[in-house]
């Protein structure tokens, strides 16, 4: 996999995390740097954590499944994708207070679950995990590092552009993975 597609994959996968990064941002009127190095690193650990935890069960499922893998990684990073421009749509309320560590995790494990079937299909499609893992965290960790003083000064106005663009980035990769396998690319 080439690091330009990796890297797409990363900033797909934090969209949401850039959404809530946003919101988290709206909340704060001082300590910035600090609430916005712990709001990174909670997130970016724990999107670097679940795609090697799908990739262990992908390397499990793989000879099982090995015939479709293609069509399954399409399959998660479109549905991924597709939920995501759902999502943005959908108007919800949100009454939680992010300063608390333990809400930043559950946040964190919420947005990270679509960075699960991301590794599930990177053990489908035999890339290596440590790379990805690596830079989805890390990409994650600016993105949402950048999210928290964005939301200090814009508000809420880039939401809903960024949860789209997250989506429709998902949504290529997957038929970029498609196209290949089929021979198309």
């Amino acid at each position: 996999m080439g690091l330009i597609t990796l890297l797409l994959i990363a900033v797909g996968l934090c969209m949401d995390t850039l959404a809530i990064s946003i919101s988290c941002g709206m909340c704060m009127r001082r300590e910035r740097w600090r609430f916005g190095l712990k709001v990174a690193s909670v997130f970016g650990l724990c999107q670097a954590l679940m795609p090697v935890l799908g990739w262990l069960a992908g390397t499990g499922l793989k000879s099982l499944i090995s015939a479709v893998d293609h069509w399954i990684a399409f399959g998660l990073l479109a549905l991924i994708g597709g939920k995501m421009i759902y999502e943005s749509f959908v108007l919800t309320e949100k009454t939680i207070n992010p300063r608390k560590t333990k809400v930043l995790f559950v946040l964190a494990l919420a947005t990270s679950i679509d960075a699960l079937a991301v590794g599930l299909s990177l053990a489908l499609l035999d890339v290596a995990i440590l790379l990805p893992a690596i830079v989805i965290g890390g990409v994650t960790f600016v993105v949402a590092f950048t999210g928290v003083f964005i939301g200090h000064k814009a508000g809420t106005a880039v939401e809903k552009q960024a949860e789209v663009l997250g989506g429709l980035i998902l949504i290529c990769i997957g038929l970029k993975i498609l196209f290949e396998h089929l021979g198309i690319l």
